[in-house]
């Protein structure tokens, strides 16, 4: 590693379980320049500079960044206050509610610039980039090339000396593309020592770098300026020189993409039209009064600005989205998307993969065929077809998700024209694929239009890819500007490229002419510090309260920002407390209740008062015969029947045995057994009064009476039993719930990366997003205690300070055993299930809601014990229902402490700095 390089890398490999992304690459990458590395996607150009960013752990070889080996975790550490990396992917490092300037404003926070320097820094770029008109904007509302502008001003705010940008203009339109270069270039004016590490997908704009490296199937296949990679292949563009160097048997076959002229005849009518087609979402209209007409046969182009409306358009044309306004006509017939003849007319390739990696590519041609309603018959032979056509045979058993880009895309167009459609609409089919399988995609393409007449309507980026279309549409802000072939298009702006008349169309609908970038625009110089190291940067701190605190912040705004997650945390609680205070009881009280007396005497009168004075039971309408009550019982009318025989009251009198015939609904052997023993003591209550009637002898009544008293919930209430146990489910379940899916839901979206490659720290990241859900639940545990209390007529009898110590504990607990779980899982409905599943299940049944855990041995026992639950139910139903407090139930609390320090410390060692 020489002061004269930025990075250097020594037999660096690095796999993904059997496949190898970097193959025994060594590199070094020259410092104070602009560097680039080209080529397609899977090459390993974003798992090298992942490792270079530090963001991805080292498997084999050296990586050495800023002067250091960047296994080195102090090294590496410092490096994050030094270097910016922008990951792959349009806003992947943004917040989508978050409003442009509180992105800023967190990635200023998380390198611990001061509020005065933050707001400075905040307002230069914002003014740099023209994203100043849109500062109170949400970032997910802005578009591809703005969310571009945004992720670099949030890479650039702390002055960093490498910046690391993966992938930063895919899907971004020339326009912006252009400005996103000039703001680069301005910058690195104003900082020349600062070192920039672009990979990039177009080769046109690799052009402007000072160095390459060119890759391919995880190597280096050259390294140099770029016209030295150039004379070396002896080509004269950088895209044909790449090319050159691929290996041969990547290159045999390819041959240039020549476009036959379109034999056009005038009776043929257009097989697409549309007029004034409009779309609105709300306020918002998407596509205004488009109108435009494609021939059979047809090869039309549609460019356009990110969000002008281009794939909304192609969504209309394929009877996925209604138009508000207008027409769109299919061969002269106006389209009906709930049409399966219409449907079978068009085909469409999505801008994203939108195949099954659950299936294999033979699979995927299979369904797509019988979604088609191909007859049976033909099927397979359909198929087959497209595995030889696409050239897809040697691997029509396998997963697209183990394919290389461009064969995938292959396979996506082989399922949009599997059932022979007349039109083929592609959004942006060829962003990210090689030139070769681009150029491979286009003889497919062109071969469709001129031998088998097939219209087709594609939109592109590429502008090389533009000139091969038979005429081209420009569209901003869902207006079309110009229609042309691409030469008139040239023409009419008198300029040699279609890029520049491109750019000039949208300058001048956007009118940014006038809002070039002015270089007193861009952020001033960093400036030591007496506080700082050289060069303006912070030291290194282990732990930052800012950093807690950005997260702790960003989150909160999240949540508020996203009613339906709010209104789930908050009232979901009180809505199952609702559900089970009123609809799980335990009570057995108005049983229904009939009787068949056959003896109608004093005697057998006396006994049913019994029944009829008693808040347990409800008289029905008495039968008039045996098979009756069996018949009620059988329908649920009847939870219990009465048949007193006919000599009842006589054998009474004379101390006989009389029987009563008692039957009892046990499909609920609880209710059933809590009857038995309403019954016995009915019973009991009438043989008593019998004898102080003197009806019968002393005798017989019992040796010993027996009074029941409780000693708690004296009023034998379930709810009083029922609540706290709610109560202990709730601040279990939902907070665990809404932490887990917290986290994973930023490893989804790719903003995990903020936190890889910034200084915050496993502990600040965890905990500053555990914050905001504790203090949910801790405001969701009042809403509960105020309705157990005036609704449910439910005190507190105990002590409420070591109840809401208590709670503050167990709600620790239950958010770290959230975070542990989104430590480990990748997906929020993974997250979500194993929350739920592993919280709700000794939370139930181990935590002494439903048996009492002293009763419990075994595994049963240890299951209870070794989670929150089991010891916040005790400090729940003591503080509810027995009056305890700190002095009987303190070790309950120092348990609950120890299972929160637990968990939280089991998911900082489970969640990872770097990517494996």
């Amino acid at each position: 590693m020489t002061m004269d390089a930025v990075a250097t890398l020594k037999g660096v490999s690095h796999y993904y379980g059997p496949v190898a992304a970097l193959d025994d690459v060594s590199l070094t990458i020259p410092a104070g320049c602009m560097a680039g590395l080209i080529g397609p996607d899977g090459v390993g150009k974003s798992t090298l500079l992942a490792l270079l960013a530090g963001v991805r752990r080292v498997q084999t070889g050296d990586v050495f960044s800023l002067g250091g080996d960047i296994r080195d975790r102090r090294h590496r550490n410092k490096c994050h206050n030094h270097i910016a990396y922008m990951p792959q992917g349009l806003g992947r490092n943004l917040y989508p509610t978050l409003s442009v300037f509180e992105n800023m404003d967190f990635f200023g926070r998380l390198f611990g610039l001061p509020e005065a320097k933050r707001k400075t820094r905040i307002d230069s770029l914002l003014r740099a980039t023209g994203l100043d008109p849109f500062v109170d904007r949400p970032a997910g509302k802005l578009s591809g090339g703005m969310k571009q502008k945004l992720g670099l001003c949030c890479a650039l705010i702390h002055d960093p000396d490498l910046l690391i940008l993966d992938e930063p203009t895919t899907g971004v339109d020339p326009l912006s593309r252009r400005q996103f270069w000039d703001l680069i270039d301005r910058i690195r004016g104003r900082r020349p020592n600062m070192s920039v590490l672009v990979a990039t997908a177009y080769m046109e704009e690799a052009e402007r770098f000072d160095w390459l490296a060119a890759m391919d199937d995880g190597r280096v296949i050259a390294a140099g300026t770029p016209e030295k990679i150039k004379s070396q292949s002896r080509k004269d563009t950088l895209e044909e020189a790449f090319i050159a160097l691929l290996p041969e048997e990547r290159r045999a076959g390819h041959a240039d993409v020549t476009l036959p002229p379109r034999q056009e005849q005038e009776t043929d009518s257009p097989a697409i039209e549309a007029n004034n087609l409009t779309c609105r979402f709300g306020d918002f209209t998407a596509v205004d009064r488009v109108s435009f007409r494609i021939g059979r046969g047809e090869i039309f182009g549609f460019l356009g600005s990110n969000g002008c409306g281009k794939t909304t358009t192609m969504k209309m044309l394929t009877g996925l989205l209604p138009a508000t306004e207008g027409a769109a006509l299919l061969f002269g017939h106006p389209l009906d998307g709930n049409d399966l003849e219409t449907r079978r007319r068009v085909g469409y390739m999505s801008q994203s993969f939108s195949l099954y990696n659950e299936l294999t590519v033979r699979q995927n041609l299979d369904l797509h065929a019988k979604l088609y309603h191909l007859p049976p018959e033909r099927i397979t032979a359909r198929v087959g077809e497209m595995l030889l056509d696409f050239d897809l045979e040697d691997v029509a058993d396998q997963h697209p998700e183990n394919l290389p880009l461009g064969i995938r895309q292959r396979l996506q167009l082989a399922t949009a024209i599997i059932h022979s459609p007349e039109i083929l609409i592609l959004d942006e089919p060829t962003s990210g694929v090689d030139p070769i399988a681009r150029d491979q995609f286009w003889h497919y393409l062109i071969d469709l239009s001129r031998n088998q007449g097939v219209t087709i309507f594609i939109s592109t980026h590429f502008m090389n890819e533009a000139e091969r279309c038979d005429r081209i549409s420009l569209m901003h802000a869902g207006k079309v500007l110009a229609i042309g072939s691409p030469v008139d298009l040239m023409q009419q702006r008198q300029v040699a490229t279609l890029e520049e008349a491109f750019i000039i169309w949208l300058e001048e609908a956007v009118n940014t002419s006038s809002k070039k970038i002015k270089a007193d625009s861009l952020p001033p110089e960093p400036h030591g510090d007496p506080s700082d190291q050289a060069g303006g940067k912070p030291r290194y701190q282990w732990f930052n309260s800012g950093r807690l605190w950005a997260y702790a912040r960003r989150e909160t705004m999240e949540i508020l920002r996203d009613p339906i997650r709010l209104a789930f945390a908050l009232l979901g609680p009180l809505v199952l407390m609702l559900a089970f205070g009123y609809g799980i009881s335990l009570d057995v009280e108005k049983l229904p209740y009939a009787v068949y007396d056959q003896d109608q005497s004093l005697e057998s009168r006396v006994l049913l008062e019994n029944f009829k004075g008693s808040r347990y039971f409800i008289e029905k309408t008495p039968a008039r015969r045996m098979g009756e009550l069996e018949d009620r019982m059988k329908s649920g009318e009847l939870k219990l029947a009465i048949n007193i025989p006919a000599d009842f009251g006589r054998n009474l009198i004379q101390q006989g045995k009389p029987e009563v015939g008692i039957w009892i609904d046990g499909a609920m052997p609880f209710r059933a057994e809590t009857i038995r023993g309403y019954v016995a003591g009915l019973a009991l209550s009438y043989l008593d009064d019998q004898v102080k009637r003197g009806t019968l002898h002393s005798a017989a009544r019992l040796p010993v009476n027996i009074e029941t008293r409780f000693r708690y919930n004296q009023g034998f209430k379930s709810v009083s039993a029922i609540l706290p146990g709610v109560i202990m489910l709730m601040l279990v379940l939902i907070p665990a719930m809404m932490t887990a899916v917290g986290v994973v839901r930023e490893k989804e979206t790719g903003s995990i990366a903020n936190f890889r490659s910034t200084p915050v720290t496993r502990f600040e990241f965890l905990v500053g997003k555990q914050i905001p859900y504790v203090i949910i639940a801790l405001i969701s545990f009042i809403s509960m205690l105020v309705m157990a209390r005036f609704v449910f007529d439910v005190p507190v009898k105990g002590s409420l300070s070591a109840l809401s110590a208590g709670v503050m504990l167990y709600v620790l607990a239950t958010t770290g055993f959230g975070l542990l779980v989104s430590s480990f899982t990748k997906s929020q409905i993974a997250a979500t299930f194993a929350a739920a599943v592993i919280s709700i299940v000794p939370s139930i049944n181990f935590s002494g809601l439903l048996v009492p855990v002293s009763s419990l041995t075994g595994s049963g026992r240890f299951l209870g014990l070794a989670f929150p639950a089991a010891w916040f139910q005790q400090i729940s139903v003591g503080t509810f229902t027995k009056g305890l407090g700190f002095g009987v139930l303190w070790h309950n609390h120092l348990a609950l402490a120890v299972f929160a320090l637990i968990f939280i410390m089991a998911a900082i060692i489970a969640l990872a700095k770097q990517e494996k």
